[in-house]
């Protein structure tokens, strides 16, 4: 094997882009795999993310070059998704901010780097360790310093104390919560704990609904009840009403009653439905109008970048009130015709009264025949008096179509 360089720094290479020999880009560095050991620690591969945000493992015997601007790997590498092994460590994920014992001095360190180094085997060994002293003085924080493996204790033990995230959440920061769910079903329960505590309401909510069941109700179960409580009010109603359906019935009920009425109100409606039928499926929180709302109106409330994709497809106009259950059910507005018109224009004479909305209690056979018919991305759900009650989305429907290990059933079969 042939190398750019024979020491690098580990944090330093992620983000840093993958290429095949023909120059073709194969993806970014996500973090380095570490398995901890009797002497030091080996670097055994690379998570990299592929299309679609896959991450998948490349072994360090396929690396070709590596340096700080790119990294070069050879051969067949394959593309199941990464899973991580009992005895791996993820750099990023589990080893950074980790503290260690200086050996000399007895003093406690963090550790914001790895060093690795090529040997004589051709195997990639942790050499040396960036590690951070704790604050003293007028300093806003301690002095770094690198220094070698063998000069430091702890690491390869599993830590009793609560582990900071910080350097995990800024490698985070720009991924999607279904990519953030991922990695944190990758980590020890304890690891996944840490960095959850830290995510703020918005972003756990997000997370938690991409999230594995048993992960989730893992996670809901050990936060303290009134956080817990305040991140199932920023999660959609739907994805909501499935979680609490899956926790003790204890645990549940408590949430439901720490949260504000409106938001439990809204979950008690759902539970009260079929998992399986438009009314469980539904979110309760489609973007509804007054006939008299103009155009502008419309596009205003489709412009909110916290409206997924589907919900913003589609604009429904109802008698007031226009908070769910609602006034009765006029039609829907398309936002492909809303562009088209003026913005002055009322809704009210754009409405869409051919598409036929569904009962709470239509079965999943039903709302798939009507979504694959009409090609539609959200389908409104009314009661028998009319009133608008909310909407299953494609994606909500997608996931009631799929089997329930769906997010954990592609993991990676390295010999």
């Amino acid at each position: 094997m042939t190398t750019s360089a024979t020491r690098v720094f580990l944090a330093r290479i992620a983000g840093v882009r993958v290429f095949d020999p023909s120059g073709e880009q194969l993806g970014k560095v996500r973090d380095s795999i570490i398995v901890l050991r009797t002497g030091a620690p080996r670097l055994t591969g690379l998570v990299v993310e592929v299309q679609a945000h896959r991450r998948i493992f490349v072994p360090m015997s396929k690396v070709t070059s590596i340096d700080s601007s790119q990294i070069i790997v050879t051969g067949v590498v394959n593309l199941r998704r990464f899973e991580k092994r009992p005895n791996e460590t993820l750099l990023t994920a589990e080893l950074l901010d980790r503290t260690v014992d200086l050996i000399e001095t007895g003093e406690v360190v963090s550790v914001i780097d790895v060093g690795v180094e090529l040997d004589r085997t051709q195997d990639w060994i942790v050499t040396q360790l960036f590690v951070q002293k704790g604050s003293s003085g007028f300093r806003r924080r301690g002095e770094r310093i690198v220094v070698d493996w063998e000069e430091v204790r702890g690491l390869s033990m599993a830590s009793t104390t609560d582990q900071s995230a910080s350097t995990m959440l800024a490698s985070i920061d720009n991924l999607r919560a279904a990519d953030i769910a991922a990695l944190l079903h990758e980590l020890p329960a304890k690891r996944r704990m840490e960095i959850a505590r830290q995510l703020n309401d918005d972003r756990l909510a997000d997370v938690l609904e991409e999230l594995p069941e048993d992960d989730r109700v893992e996670i809901v179960q050990l936060l303290e009840v009134e956080r817990a409580a305040d991140v199932i009010e920023e999660m959609d109603p739907d994805d909501a009403a499935d979680l609490i359906s899956e926790l003790p019935t204890d645990r549940a009920a408590d949430l439901l009653e720490r949260m504000e009425p409106e938001e439990a109100d809204d979950i008690r409606r759902l539970l009260s439905y079929d998992e399986f039928s438009a009314g469980g499926m539904m979110t309760t929180e489609p973007v509804v109008l007054s006939p008299d709302a103009t155009v502008a109106d419309a596009l205003a409330q489709i412009r909110n970048p916290d409206l997924s994709p589907a919900l913003a497809s589609q604009v429904y106009v109802t008698r007031s009130p226009t908070e769910t259950p609602t006034g009765k059910y006029l039609g829907t507005c398309h936002f492909q015709r809303l562009l088209r018109e003026p913005p002055a224009t009322l809704v009210s004479a754009l409405v869409d009264s051919d598409l036929v909305p569904v009962h709470p209690e239509a079965p999943l056979s039903q709302i798939t025949r009507t979504f694959a018919t009409y090609n539609l991305a959200a389908l409104p759900v009314v009661d028998l008096n009319g009133h608008l009650l909310g909407a299953v989305t494609v994606d909500d429907l997608i996931d009631h179509m799929l089997p329930d290990d769906w997010r954990e059933n592609d993991g990676d079969d390295r010999g």
